[in-house]
């Protein structure tokens, strides 16, 4: 249960995470098309990218189905469950389409053949309407539930949890994905939020990660946003 006087979930957090999916992931499909047969070294900087990725999503879609699905049956209104369902069936949908992917890549990095990697292009290309439905959904149907039913404290545990489960070495890169196109507001909260030594050095630091590693992957530090 939750009190009146409890701070409830700062939601722009999740728009920041769609929007680094969203981009990240139209991407995918031309960058695997535009690995030459053969070129292992290429395929395996893709290969590395793509599995970030799948791996930040798996754990988003677990936090959720660990710390809001569940809190959201119990708490909101009859009208809730149903759309609910829909989030639970939509992450089984996705989760299928994450183990193709995963299948499609270990059956092409290593190789870089030319009919591994339309496998793995077009696995790409199916998940990409698959998540942006569901993201979409979220947003419009169950992030305003979220800010009115899911408390603040709630939310961070989902979100250090969610943090703790990455290597450490990776966390500069992934947040420095989310500051990208992130609200300068709620990164400075995020900021805020992290542990005293951290905060002076985290931005340059994810700045120079996300730049270093878009470079190596899409020749830019400067990727086309999602809204591009």
């Amino acid at each position: 249960m939750t009190t009146s006087d409890e701070q409830y979930a700062d939601i722009r957090e999740m728009y920041m995470v769609h929007t680094v999916f969203r981009r990240e992931f139209a991407l995918l499909p031309a960058l695997v098309r535009g690995v030459a047969v053969g070129d292992q070294e290429r395929s395996q900087i893709i290969a590395d990218h793509i599995e970030l990725l799948n791996s930040m999503l798996h754990h988003h879609h677990h936090g959720e189905d660990e710390h809001l699905w569940p809190r959201l049956l119990e708490r909101g209104s009859k009208e809730i469950a149903p759309i609910v369902h829909v989030m639970e069936s939509q992450h089984k949908g996705i989760e299928k389409a994450h183990d193709e992917i995963n299948a499609a890549l270990e059956a092409w990095h290593s190789s870089a053949a030319s009919e591994a990697r339309e496998t793995l292009a077009d696995a790409l290309d199916q998940m990409i309407p698959l998540l942006n439905k569901h993201m979409g959904m979220e947003e419009e149907h169950v992030l305003p539930i979220i800010e009115k039913t899911i408390t603040a404290a709630e939310w961070g545990r989902m979100v250090q949890e969610g943090g703790a489960s990455a290597p450490p070495e990776r966390l500069p890169l992934m947040f420095g994905m989310t500051m990208y196109e992130g609200d300068p507001d709620v990164i400075e909260i995020a900021i805020s939020s992290m542990p005293p030594e951290v905060r002076p050095i985290i931005r340059d630091l994810a700045s120079q990660a996300f730049a270093s590693h878009s470079e190596r992957v899409h020749g830019t530090a400067t990727p086309r946003r999602s809204n591009a």
